[in-house]
């Protein structure tokens, strides 16, 4: 038998200016009456801004099995981050395991983060209305069928993204409650480690968007946003010839450490409406895919008063080890454990609140990264072969091996319990209950 589903899109209540009358209670008074005068799930969606849909990767969205499988409708990003997330916006094969408000409220609090969170069933149960408008600007941000998600798609959004927006959220609130009133408060600085593939540059477009719709400006940045130049990475490689490590782009030492502290300065900096800068990009596609650092005409601009400014990347928060553990992991190691070194004054010390996103193994990396290039091909995109995944991969494994183990017991250096956010993932990129 079909199970009844409430289009809560259907519902005014879900607007900033909702009545007294809580989405909750509406939603149960629909459900009771059948919602019959709802017949038609056809919406229009958010319209997302560019400045958000570039920084989707297309390795994130392609891989990314959750969002795909039913559309043939993409959003569209520019620049270095020229990609395409396929979304899915017609009705799903297999509907999710949800008859009842009451079940989805179940549904919510059986979520593995919130404990982690500190939540309760009541505070849910009082916060209900933001939950359900969050979820609800996410489907449309990823055109899915708000009424009718699949099991995977309501795991993303309400175990996965809402929870951690709902997290940014309070920890932007004691960062506010840190400066005493009418100071200036400097925007808070998240990141967020992960490896690649696992999902963070989704993760970090949808919060950006939540935060965009609720009215507060934020900045993304990438650590590929630092990379060398195409000029002074060729320099760099030939200073390490032999070193498959430092050949290409990836590890450290081919980050541009001064511009990251310039650039990272100035966006602590930009509290006070007004305040403008452009943001750095890089363009991967450059010089037949070595890369170099994008144009500055095509960099995008922020706009001060900024709430937060969401740091995102592979290897954020790894530090570095005695240079015989390095050794025993790869020899190559050694030359990079000592760039390591100058990275956390780089980069780790502006940040204050930190979200670890952990995998059970390195080898997820390859996995992922094959599915997303086997996506691409099967869509007619160019797309790296099998081989040149595992050659890409296996540039990184040595760091992951190396810094990972080190990263989940101790956490990153500076970072304090209660501001540090540890998500265990399982290989669908889900979160799951850790240890």
């Amino acid at each position: 038998m079909r199970m009844e589903v409430v289009n809560i899109l259907s519902l005014p209540s879900l607007t900033a200016s909702s009545s007294s009358l809580s989405i909750f209670d509406t939603l149960n008074r629909a459900y009771k009456n059948g919602n019959s005068s709802s017949s038609s799930p056809a919406h229009g969606h958010v319209n997302v801004s560019s400045r958000l849909a570039n920084r989707v990767s297309c390795s994130a969205g392609c891989g990314d099995m959750w969002i795909q499988n039913q559309s043939n409708g993409y959003i569209k990003g520019s620049s270095d981050r020229q990609k395409q997330v396929k979304a899915c916006s017609a009705l799903p094969r297999v509907t999710a395991d949800v008859s009842t408000i009451q079940d989805f409220f179940g549904f919510i609090c059986s979520g593995p983060l919130l404990e982690k969170l500190g939540l309760t069933e009541k505070d849910i149960s009082d916060s209900i209305d933001k939950w359900l408008q969050y979820g609800l600007h996410l489907c449309r941000l990823f055109q899915l069928n708000e009424w009718f998600l699949t099991l995977p798609q309501k795991i993303r959004i309400y175990h996965y993204y809402v929870p951690v927006f709902i997290w940014c959220e309070d920890q932007i609130a004691k960062h506010k409650a840190s400066f005493k009133q009418g100071d200036e408060v400097p925007p808070l600085v998240i990141g967020f480690s992960a490896p690649q593939g696992c999902g963070k540059t989704t993760l970090v477009f949808a919060l950006a968007n939540l935060f965009e719709v609720t009215g507060r400006k934020i900045a993304t940045m990438s650590i590929d946003d630092f990379y060398l130049t195409a000029k002074d990475q060729a320099k760099l490689r030939e200073k390490h010839t032999g070193n498959s490590l430092l050949e290409l782009r990836g590890n450290a030492g081919s980050h541009d450490l001064p511009f990251s502290v310039e650039t990272l300065t100035a966006l602590t900096k930009m509290s006070k409406e007004g305040m403008k800068m452009k943001l750095p990009r890089y363009d991967k596609s450059a010089y037949s895919g070595r890369g170099d650092r994008a144009d500055p005409s095509t960099w995008p601009e922020a706009e001060g008063p900024l709430t937060a400014v969401l740091f995102e990347g592979w290897m954020l928060g790894f530090t570095p080890l005695p240079v015989e553990i390095v050794k025993a992991v790869d020899p190559q190691l050694e030359v990079v454990n000592k760039y390591l070194e100058a990275y956390y004054e780089a980069w780790d010390k502006f940040i204050k609140a930190w979200i670890v996103i952990k995998i059970r193994d390195p080898s997820c990396v390859y996995d992922w990264r094959l599915q997303a290039e086997i996506a691409m091909r099967e869509a007619g995109n160019p797309g790296m072969t099998d081989e040149e995944v595992k050659d890409f991969v296996s540039r990184y494994l040595p760091a992951y091996n190396a810094y990972l183990p080190t990263l989940y017991a101790e956490g990153p250096d500076g970072s304090v319990p209660d501001r540090t956010l540890v998500i265990d993932i399982d290989d669908a990129r889900n979160p799951i209950l850790g240890s």
